[in-house]
């Protein structure tokens, strides 16, 4: 298939397989051409929404662009109710209060030891070989072990089986998603089981537990419909991220001696490289009633695809969008979403993603890709590289 103009204006499909190596390009095309675009692809068809302005404006009406009504293109009922994406406000709010709490600012940095010691055992595994598999070895292990020990206090001996469950179930297109959707339902299960009998830690799992939804008890299904989205929300996004990055400190090593030179301002290079390549691309909504999005006229029941990833390199909001530019004045990025439905985890993500790439500044130097290696992606809702080969000068262990 050829990506042309008639297709970005008529014919858009995420789930082609042209798009996922090409995403920014496609999405600029697209952007440029018919900012909101109707496709016929799928069944009913589908808008896609690409400038900031629109995406932004879509999120945050949750009251004409409904998540409950369906969020995916085409849609599929998902195996588990995933909650509060999968509601609208009020009742929405009812169960992000349960997990807000958990996930400030000051509740995720006493996690900071922990995940450093982490990274520096995962980067211990193949320093000395002075090559690795950035994602296997790294990027994708990092995020799930953090989360599984720090914000559920999972038995250790899970934490490889979940934290592959996990990635299985993000990953668009795979033959074992739906099974892996299921056996981690299964595992949430059994964990709130065993810690009915365990008794109280304090934490996020507590809480759910007990919670009261519009003046009843949680049910069994919404208690793992609810960790069930703390689960799959930062595992393989904070991952892509982490690859992503990888690639750009490959291709401009410059970034990386930022970071040696200037570590006060690894934040900033943190929410830079969140909108260069955030791995959250889009998210789906269903108009509740007719309405207009950029000057089109949409009816109600219609679906629509809010592009994160577009709206991020949008030339109305961002000065030189494609460029990597930690010193930007501004950069209000929407790589955690936006609206009532904005990702509760982003503090713990950026914290993860400080941490290692404080780490990886420190330990690994002359970052290279393998000789030959070709990168692929996954990218529909989520993107992340499918592999990142690297070499590097190998240096010592630190356990």
């Amino acid at each position: 298939m050829t990506i042309s103009d008639d297709w970005v204006e008529h014919h858009f499909d995420h789930l082609a397989p042209e798009v996922a190596p090409d995403l920014h390009a496609v999405l600029a095309r697209t952007r440029a051409r018919c900012p909101v675009a109707r496709s016929d692809a799928h069944e009913g068809g589908f808008w896609v929404m690409t400038r900031y302005a629109d995406v932004l404006k879509a999120a945050q009406d949750w009251e004409t662009w409904s998540s409950e009504l369906g969020m995916t293109v085409p849609f599929e009922p998902a195996p588990v109710k995933i909650l509060p994406v999968a509601v609208d406000p009020p009742l929405q709010k009812e169960f992000k209060r349960l997990v807000n709490a958990h996930f400030t600012k000051t509740k995720v940095a006493p996690w900071e030891e922990a995940t450093r010691a982490l990274v520096n055992e995962l980067i211990d595994s193949f320093i000395e070989r002075g090559e690795c598999d950035f994602m296997a070895e790294f990027a994708r292990p990092l995020p799930g072990r953090a989360f599984f020990d720090l914000a559920l206090h999972a038995p250790s001996d899970d934490l490889d089986q979940v934290n592959e469950w996990a990635v299985q179930a993000s990953l668009p297109k795979s033959d074992k998603q739906q099974d892996s959707l299921m056996q981690l339902a299964g595992w949430i299960y059994n964990l709130i089981e065993r810690r009915k009998a365990d008794g109280p830690r304090g934490d996020v799992v507590d809480e759910v537990m007990a919670a009261e939804i519009e003046g009843r008890p949680i049910d069994i299904g919404e208690a793992i419909g609810t960790i069930h989205l703390l689960i799959l929300g930062g595992l393989e996004t904070t991952a892509g991220v982490l690859g992503a990055a990888m690639l750009q400190f490959c291709e401009h090593p410059e970034i990386l001696e930022e970071i040696r030179r200037n570590p006060d301002r690894i934040a900033a290079v943190v929410e830079e490289l969140l909108r260069l390549d955030g791995s959250f691309v889009c998210i789906g909504r269903t108009a509740r009633h007719d309405t207009e999005i950029g000057g089109r006229a949409v009816a109600e029941g219609e679906r629509a695809l809010l592009y994160w990833a577009s709206a991020n390199r949008d030339e109305a909001e961002f000065d030189r969008p494609d460029e990597f530019d930690p010193g930007r004045e501004r950069n209000r990025h929407l790589a955690f979403g936006a609206g009532p439905h904005k990702c509760v985890g982003s503090n713990l993500a950026r914290m993860n993603l400080r941490v290692a790439l404080e780490e990886i500044a420190r330990r690994l130097h002359d970052v290279k890709l393998q000789p030959g290696a070709e990168i692929g992606w996954h990218s529909s809702f989520n993107r992340a590289p499918l592999s990142v080969p690297i070499t590097f000068t190998p240096g010592p262990r630190l356990g």
